[in-house]
């Protein structure tokens, strides 16, 4: 694993070896940070030119996983494996059924208006959403190393009619790729590869990919974006670093009208929320008890606290046994390194 560098100016230098890092930190020349689950550092002093080599991102766009490589000539530095962002068209749906459904009831709801995004130029909500979740994982990436290159598999969808709702004009993926590409050419240098180029270069190289795509190894999704990184930028034709960090994204709760399902007496509290006497949801803390935790929610009884990996350890927290550390843009937790 490589430290991430921080300019005193904030500029992204050249990663550096955990020893090395730790003697900056010892000498006090460099200060210590974390983001998001990765150790950084940040120089205390000026340098006096910020040197810095090519790196390239490889994506491997998937369903349900998705990969993401940071590498550069000399060194692969991080292998990242994401959860897909896929549930955003499913609650849009749910909430435009409420809304219906409240107009059929004695309780505030407003009128039917028109559509006023109709003939313009927008994308679904669900597909912002899913294509939107893979750039803002770059933009983190671009806060921790140099980046220069974004090489992206390049995925395509029939455009057929069919018998149900899904492309029956246009697919939503390709409207949704073509977004992304847009977004990733203002800010990188962008090149795409198709699925069978980047098969070619994994069996040239003797690599294998796991038929297993759930699995949180490299195999099953950093071994493609790997193979997109080294097209980009060439270097060794075998991965010195296949640990796998995962991310998967946090389950916001925003502040709703009222509860889907009526309670006892038919009533509908309101539900959601994302502070409470200023605490914020999704904020890292450290529990006396439990260590590292994410506030999940809050009740009469405290803090809803549930682990990096999204199991619920207590919902009765008080916040004198709490520290606050940072606000959390995502889940992470660490996969599995394959062997060579």
């Amino acid at each position: 694993m490589f430290v991430p560098v921080t300019s005193k100016t904030g500029g992204k230098l050249m990663p550096t070896r955990p020893n090395k890092a730790g003697m900056l930190i010892k000498k006090g020349l460099a200060t210590p940070y974390w983001s998001n689950g990765i150790f950084c550092v940040r120089l205390n002093y000026e340098v006096e030119t910020d040197y810095t080599q090519e790196i390239a991102v490889g994506v491997d766009p998937g369903r349900k996983k998705e990969g993401f490589t940071v590498k550069s000539e000399a060194h692969t530095y991080l292998n990242v494996q994401a959860d897909a962002h896929n549930k955003v068209g499913k609650k849009i749906e749910k909430r435009r059924v409420l809304r219906r459904g409240r107009r059929s009831r004695k309780c505030p709801n407003r009128k039917n208006r028109i559509n006023r995004l109709a003939n313009k130029e927008r994308i679904p909500a669900g597909t912002r959403a899913r294509w939107d979740w893979k750039l803002r994982i770059l933009d983190w990436l671009s806060k921790l190393y140099p980046i220069t290159h974004v090489c992206v598999e390049d995925i395509k969808a029939r455009t057929i009619q069919r018998a149900n709702k899904w492309n029956q004009s246009f697919s939503p993926l390709e409207v949704g790729k073509q977004w992304f590409y847009t977004q990733a050419q203002k800010r990188w240098k962008l090149l795409t590869l198709q699925g069978y180029e980047t098969k070619e270069i994994r069996d040239r190289l003797g690599l294998k990919k796991s038929s297993k795509k759930l699995a949180e190894t490299f195999d099953a999704h950093c071994v493609d974006s790997w193979c997109l990184a080294y097209h980009t930028i060439g270097g060794q034709d075998i991965p010195d670093n296949t640990r796998v960090f995962c991310i998967s994204p946090i389950p916001i709760r925003r502040r709703e009208l009222h509860r889907q399902n009526p309670q006892k007496g038919g009533k509908r509290p309101r539900y959601g929320g994302t502070t409470w006497n200023g605490w914020v949801k999704n904020t890292l803390v450290k529990h006396v008890k439990y260590g590292l935790t994410r506030i999940s929610g809050f009740s009469k009884q405290g803090i809803s606290l549930y682990s990096l990996r999204g199991k619920r350890l207590c919902q009765n927290a008080k916040t004198q046994d709490l520290k606050v550390l940072t606000r959390l843009n995502f889940n992470y937790r660490s996969g599995v390194s394959s062997p060579r």
